[in-house]
């Protein structure tokens, strides 16, 4: 097991219709004590499985979820084969209410199978869920999901967006690292992933400190938050987290949110492309090029381009939406010559 004993911050006494903004602007992780309890959602999940699995019924229409499912033998880690061919979990798409059935059934297994239904958009699946179970985010408009399942497991990860994870039903553990730990975290494909995003290939549960020594640092400032029905944990962006659901019957509804604008492109797209174009170069090019970079992104902007006319500045004027369409453009043509 993972040797991580620091815990996030507690912050009680927050309410869903009125989050501190401060919270929502806080750079460390917070877990938010009994934020929705007051849910119907949440109430019936205390009762048991089979309330808060068929209120969440209550909701869905004939729309259809895609369905994770690992072997028993995976202990409900959904990762990849051993040769990293390919991923070791299959994926179909089925009703809801198939898959809520399937949980009911699997507690009465002695070692079931894990299914998981993940990022489901909740105002396209079950229409009318957020008229009781919402939570307010001042102006934000937040991307809204529901994650279903039994016992998993899902590796370290970051998100782009900001992000409040709110506990339906079950117990479960964020375990989290700042952005910087991403070499000691070794991180796999950007490629090939198993939902989107690049994740550790360190097995929390057993990890192998001779194949990833350098995780050991990472454990000295990882942090854990463990979650139960009516918790939230507001997660910053860029944030990596290890997400374990431990109970027979899980749920939990997320929010995501960026303080970017719409127009502007997943700066992922620019991590790839910099590998087409830079990571390659001699190294005192790439040296050169890490300056010019900060010039021109990471150093601050005020006044930097005072000495040239507004007019003359072109894409060093401040992006909006129709120079974001000018340069996404220009960067079409040029991929394509």
């Amino acid at each position: 097991m993972a040797n991580i004993n620091r815990k996030v911050k507690e912050i009680h006494g927050c309410s869903f219709d009125a989050i501190p903004e401060y919270v929502l602007k806080s750079n460390e992780p917070l877990l938010l004590k009994g934020l929705v309890k007051d849910w119907p959602a949440v109430q019936a999940a205390r009762q048991s499985d089979q309330s808060i699995a068929d209120y969440i019924k209550s909701f869905h229409t004939d729309q259809r979820v895609v369905l994770y499912h690992a072997d028993a033998s995976k202990k409900g880690r959904f990762f990849y084969t051993d040769d990293m061919d390919s991923l070791d979990f299959k994926t179909s798409v089925v009703p809801l209410d198939v898959v809520l059935d399937r949980l009911i059934q699997c507690k009465s297994e002695p070692d079931p199978d894990t299914y998981y239904v993940g990022s489901t958009t909740v105002d396209v699946c079950l229409p009318g869920f957020r008229a009781g179970n919402d939570l307010q985010l001042h102006e934000r408009e937040p991307l809204v999901s529901i994650w279903i399942g039994n016992r998993s497991t899902v590796a370290a990860h970051f998100d782009a967006p900001d992000n409040i994870a709110c506990c339906v039903a079950g117990k479960r553990r964020f375990t989290v690292f700042p952005i910087d730990q991403v070499e000691n975290l070794y991180v796999g494909p950007l490629d090939k992933t198993p939902s989107g995003q690049s994740i550790s290939m360190v097995d929390f549960d057993n990890p192998d400190y001779k194949r990833y020594p350098k995780f050991r640092v990472a454990e000295e400032v990882g942090l854990v938050a463990d979650m139960e029905p009516g918790d939230g944990f507001y997660l910053p962006s860029m944030w990596w987290h290890h997400v374990q659901s431990f109970s027979d019957f899980n749920c939990l509804v997320n929010y995501w949110w960026r303080s970017a604008p719409r127009y502007m492109d997943p700066p992922m797209n620019v991590l790839r492309y910099a590998i087409l174009s830079i990571r390659d170069l001699p190294q005192r090019e790439k040296e050169a090029w890490r300056t010019i970079f900060n010039h021109y992104i990471f150093d601050d902007q005020d006044g930097k381009y005072d000495h040239i006319p507004t007019s003359a500045r072109g894409f060093l004027n401040p992006v909006d939406n129709i120079s974001s369409r000018q340069l996404r453009s220009w960067l079409l043509n040029k991929l394509k010559s």
